[in-house]
């Protein structure tokens, strides 16, 4: 049966069946995942495993979210308190090269999903390693515990095709009640307040908020036979968020290749290449700037007699005033950032016996991010009105990697099964960036970050910087030994060098 003790499941760096399983293993296949439409491969388990948690930080498109196993969480300051993801036996750095930066007069914006490059459609299995039994072999960066995620293979047989398309829409599920301008009118005859009607009636909250709008496409082929199999896949998505100029598109391709060769089909290959691009577009929301940092704030507080245009059909902005249009926050906004990496590996394996097998796995993972921010010097906010605001920035972020492994599987008598592991694994982590920022543009129909050499000299500002290279060698071993179906015992050892 497909949950029957015999299945197989992934762990770390390999295999196992069921039955010689001691740590706490949860398998979701394909067949098992949420259905509709997802940017990133975590909201495909989310509510589907026990004793897993996966929150959205919040409703940026693309954004990041917080995975809890079993409630882990950290004491220790700078622990990123995730789990570790390993795709197709890569250890993810849990960074992104996506430039995350705070905003003068807005804050910081919500930092973006490392697992975006991902097209949720290529993958196959996700296996979540709960326990230490289970997290140990990949050590102290699985305190947290780990996700193993396998992207889809070729199968044997005529090159079949599968596209997959589909639309949609979201909007705000729930909004807070406040006053329209009416009954806000009414609220200040109440109170016997003499000031304070502007003669308007507007939903502030409706102006800054819109349905959003979604598309998906992808399409795979794949073939093959017993000597090689392939497939290959493209995918698009185009996801408006329910905040104005809000919004997440993302470009995905995923090559894998599995080869035999020789007589003995003993020498094997195994290739897998994924790239992406990801543009993100982000709202004026922030958690840490106060209600500047927010147009939604911004919306709530809003006068709803006060118009949020003039009857010219300018912005209505209140020069003097801490108050904030939202719908001149919103157009005097723009953050765009976008994301390209890629990850590859081969891994090249030799089967010395039927029961033992040798493999390296050389993989890098390469991506760069770019983000172009401005504030328009129309709207009042402090050292920004009828000055303006822009940065460039751009980050790098590598992590090369090197394993080898040997594998032994035997059924050594009709009682006793082995299986062991060992291994070595060399990491390299590099991380760089540059930025440049300024204040006081002309006024040109074209983005700052276009003409940064007219803002004034003295308002300018560059920083770089490129994080001290960090090398992490291992030394891994793994034991099973499972005794008539009944008594399994494993061990587990490995050993960090930083």
């Amino acid at each position: 049966t497909t949950s029957g003790l015999t299945d197989v499941v992934v762990v770390g760096y390999g295999t196992s069946r069921k039955k010689d399983l001691t740590g706490a293993v949860t398998s979701v296949k394909e067949k098992d995942f949420n259905k509709g439409v997802f940017t990133s491969p975590d909201q495909l388990i989310q509510g589907k495993v026990a004793g897993v948690q996966v929150l959205n930080n919040s409703g940026q498109p693309g954004g990041a979210a917080t995975v809890k196993i079993r409630g882990n969480a950290a004491i220790v300051a700078g622990a990123s308190n995730q789990p570790l993801y390993v795709v197709d036996g890569v250890p993810l750095d849990g960074r992104t090269a996506r430039p995350d930066i705070g905003i003068a007069g807005v804050g910081s914006s919500p930092a973006a999903n490392p697992l975006n490059f991902i097209n949720p459609n290529d993958i196959a299995s996700m296996e979540v390693l709960k326990d230490a039994s289970a997290t140990a072999i990949y050590g102290s960066r699985a305190a947290f515990g780990v996700i193993l995620i396998t992207t889809k293979r070729g199968q044997s047989g005529q090159p079949s095709l599968t596209v997959n398309s589909s639309v949609g829409t979201s909007s705000i599920l729930k909004r807070l009640e406040v006053l329209d301008g009416d009954q806000y009118r009414q609220a200040l005859k109440d109170y016997g307040l003499t000031t304070g009607d502007l003669g308007g009636n507007v939903d502030a909250l409706d102006a800054i908020l819109q349905n959003g709008k979604l598309q998906n496409y992808s399409m795979a082929i794949s073939g093959g036979n017993e000597n090689g199999r392939y497939r290959l896949s493209a995918g698009f998505m185009d996801q408006n968020g329910i905040i104005r100029k809000s919004g997440f598109r993302k470009f995905t391709t995923n090559f894998t290749g599995n080869y035999k060769f020789l007589e003995s089909k003993k020498l094997g290959l195994d290739i897998n290449v994924i790239a992406s691009q990801t543009r993100e577009q982000i709202a004026p929301v922030s958690n840490d700037a106060g209600f500047t940092g927010s147009v939604v704030g911004q919306a709530l507080q809003w006068n709803p007699t006060n118009p949020l245009r003039k009857a010219d059909g300018s912005l209505n902005i209140l020069v003097g005033s801490t108050t904030v249009n939202p719908l001149a926050m919103s157009e005097a906004y723009d953050d765009i950032a976008k994301t390209t990496g890629i990850l590859a590996s081969i891994a090249p394996y030799y089967n010395i016996t039927k029961d033992l097998q040798y493999k390296v796995q050389y993989s890098v993972n390469y991506g760069t991010g770019i983000r172009r921010s401005q504030i328009a010097s129309f709207i009042n906010l402090e050292n920004i009105y009828n000055r303006g605001w822009a940065l460039y920035a751009n980050n790098e972020l590598t992590t090369h990697q090197l394993t080898h492994t040997l594998n032994y599987n035997k059924q050594i008598s009709s009682s006793l099964y082995l299986s062991a592991l060992a291994g070595y694994e060399y990491m390299k982590f590099d991380n760089k960036g540059a930025n440049m920022n300024a204040r006081d543009f002309g006024a040109y129909p074209v983005p700052y970050t276009n003409y940064f050499q007219y803002s004034t000299q003295g308002s300018r500002g560059i920083g770089s910087f490129a994080d001290p290279t960090v090398e992490l060698q291992s030394y891994f071993a793994r034991a099973v030994l499972n005794f008539k179906d009944r008594y399994i015992f494993t061990g587990t050892f490995r050993a960090d060098g930083s």
